[in-house]
């Protein structure tokens, strides 16, 4: 089923998935490592004060078996940003993020460099360098949200994991596209470094999706400036990759900043075992998004060629001041 909102008045402006089932040597997996949540009073899959919860399936310090990576989508692009906060501006509700990576083949031993890599659309449904491609439904045009944000840039970035496997991002929610779920993008990189502003060499271990609780997705869609993108939102239970296995599919556990109030926003937290002997960089692959099994992409969504105007490894990053997670 899907569901469906109504339209309502707004101003203006500015959701790591499997395919299939376990495998024992491929790519990235979300653990239930409780070390993960010590600094926000937290277990895995529970959540204190005001919240919504995400089953992780683990209650104990070991990592979960390993999981096959899925497909990067039809928006990815090289050349993002090393920085904590990638909104550039964009409207919509805070999102703080804080992804730990781990080593699940020695022990869920902190992976410190590993660079996490995300993106993902607007309030609109909109992607930084695929500004003009239909997300569906009804939606404004993306350049009639009166942000100053770099078209080839928002909502994308990369930060380095600290010595404990932390990384942290300040983004806000995304909204959604037909017929795909709310979500986030991620990719987990190892052996490369920072370089001109983004990140450089190494190794795709996985690449994966983070997915939101439909009822506090369904609550933000309609808050400005999400709203004034109308038609039918797909359902966690109804989208062609997520798979029901809570945060082993990259459901992520949130926190409500203010439990009366979901417009001041979220934090959102969830550890991922990788193998850092691994690669799976998701490009061309099935899982159901861009071309692949299970789904085509939006009307006017991109066929693989990034624009002649998208980043590339040379960036600049005046956008956005670049940092490292802390």
């Amino acid at each position: 089923m899907t569901g469906l909102h109504q339209d309502t008045s707004i101003t203006r402006r500015r959701a790591l998935a499997v395919t299939g089932g376990t495998v024992a040597a491929a790519g990235l997996a979300t653990a239930g490592c409780q070390a993960a949540f010590a600094d926000t009073g937290t277990t895995a899959g529970t959540t204190t004060g005001a919240s919504t919860s995400a089953s992780a399936g683990s209650t104990d310090s070991t990592c979960m078996t390993l999981m096959t990576s899925v497909t990067e989508g039809p928006y990815y692009l090289d050349g993002a940003l090393v920085r904590k906060d990638i909104a550039e501006g964009k409207s919509g509700v805070p999102l703080s993020l804080r992804l730990t990576v781990v080593d699940a083949t020695d022990g869920c031993t902190p992976v410190a460099g590993a660079a996490v890599e995300i993106w993902h659309c607007d309030a609109w449904g909109y992607y930084s360098g695929y500004t003009t491609a239909n997300p569906g439904g009804s939606a404004p045009a993306e350049s009639e949200d009166g942000s100053t944000a770099n078209d080839g840039t928002y909502l994308r970035g990369y930060q380095i994991a600290n010595a404990n496997g932390v990384v942290k991002f300040e983004t806000i929610f995304p909204g959604w596209y037909t017929p795909r779920t709310c979500r986030i993008h991620l990719k987990v990189h190892t052996g490369g470094q920072k370089e001109d502003g983004t990140y450089e060499g190494g190794k795709v271990n996985h690449t994966g999706q983070l997915f939101f609780p439909d009822d506090v997705a369904e609550e933000i869609f309609t808050l400005e400036p999400y709203a004034k993108h109308t038609g039918s939102y797909t359902v966690l239970a109804d989208d062609m990759v997520y798979d029901g296995g809570g945060a082993s599919s990259g459901l992520l556990t949130l926190k409500a900043v203010h439990k009366a109030d979901p417009s001041k926003g979220y934090k959102g937290f969830l550890t991922l075992g990788v193998d850092p002997d691994a690669e799976n960089t998701g490009a061309g692959g099935g899982g159901g998004e861009g071309g692949g099994a299970g789904g085509t992409p939006p009307s006017g969504a991109p066929t693989g060629a990034p624009p002649s105007d998208a980043p590339t490894s040379s960036a600049s990053s005046t956008s956005s001041t670049s940092s490292t997670s802390s």
